[in-house]
């Protein structure tokens, strides 16, 4: 069936989205602590990872880490890692698994990882 005004818009077709998940207790805490205090650049971070994970147009808000930080360890599997800047000083960085088609956020609070222990 063809949608017409007033249709609601359906569903990208399967595959185009990709699945978040807390890798960490650490990072569902630091999520919750960044949605509240920048709930509207936390849903662009949140739709900009859902549908392009590996974009490389805004280096400046996001980008692949380097060096040691590069690649981070999930269930045993090397993965790249990348970050996305939220604010000024609040960040996510997440491991990649094109495979599962899936992003792993590993860190998430509205401070800088070098703020902290992270």
């Amino acid at each position: 069936m063809t949608p017409k005004r007033g249709d609601d818009v359906p569903p990208p077709p399967v595959g185009a989205e990709w699945t978040l998940r807390f890798a960490t207790n650490e990072a569902a805490k630091g999520w919750g602590e960044l949605c509240a205090e920048a709930p509207g650049n936390a849903r662009r971070c949140y739709e900009a990872l859902r549908t392009a994970p590996l974009a490389r147009h805004d280096p400046d808000r996001q980008h692949r880490l380097r060096g040691r930080l590069a690649s981070g360890t999930l269930g045993g599997r090397p993965l790249p890692q990348w970050e996305y800047e939220v604010t000024s000083g609040g960040r996510v960085r997440y491991l990649v698994d094109e495979d599962r088609h899936t992003v792993h956020f590993v860190y998430a609070s509205p401070r800088h990882p070098r703020d902290t222990d992270a």
